[in-house]
């Protein structure tokens, strides 16, 4: 076994605590920004169902006023919880022509890219949110994630996560930050930044 093959190994391990995190976030407060998180089917636990009555009253509040971007962001979130990321990118994709400088929509959109094998879109549609709001941490921790487990790039997904820890140290994302760090140093990887103390 390589030892690049370990290093993912044992990040993969640390990846769990952050799916932690995300459900936990998720299920705490209204949903703001959608983290990257393994889908729920996978490992034979059965697919979310969506939420069609949802879907049904937001569609009415689009049909009626066509400019509503919170109601096709909460479009795109139904979608997204549903795992049905084509439909999400759609919506947050017109929420976003509706009001482009909504980096928490953007976020969404390049989570949902991700889920749909487009790693490269979704890594540019973090820059396009962190050009937005370049202190927005739950895009950096997103950012992290796929560098890390979409392009195989612990350094830069290193950089990100050190910089969540840099801006909210105290936060659900700094400490989730600060777990992947120490999961990618504690593997060894030469690249990793080590976190700052708190």
């Amino acid at each position: 076994m390589k030892a690049e093959s370990i290093v993912f190994a044992v990040a993969g391990m640390f990846f769990g605590v952050i799916l932690g995190w995300v459900i936990g976030a998720q299920q705490a407060s209204p949903r703001t920004s959608a983290p990257a998180a393994a889908p729920a089917a996978a490992g034979g636990a059965a697919a979310p169902v969506l939420d069609e009555a949802r879907v049904q009253a937001l569609m009415t509040i689009v049909n009626n006023d066509p400019r509503n971007a919170g109601a096709a962001v909460q479009l795109g979130n139904t979608y997204f919880d549903a795992e049905r990321y084509p439909d999400a990118i759609k919506w947050y994709s017109q929420a976003l022509e509706i009001e482009p400088n909504d980096p928490d929509a953007s976020t969404d959109l390049g989570v949902s890219y991700y889920y749909t094998g487009q790693t490269d879109r979704a890594l540019a549609q973090f820059d396009a949110s962190l050009a937005i709001d370049p202190r927005h941490t739950k895009t950096l921790l997103n950012q992290g994630i796929v560098l890390a487990f979409g392009k195989q790039d612990l350094a830069g997904a290193a950089a990100a996560w050190q910089r969540v820890v840099e801006l909210a140290p105290d936060s659900s994302e700094g400490q989730a930050a600060r777990r992947a760090l120490d999961g990618i140093a504690s593997a060894g990887h030469p690249g990793a930044a080590q976190p700052t103390p708190n």
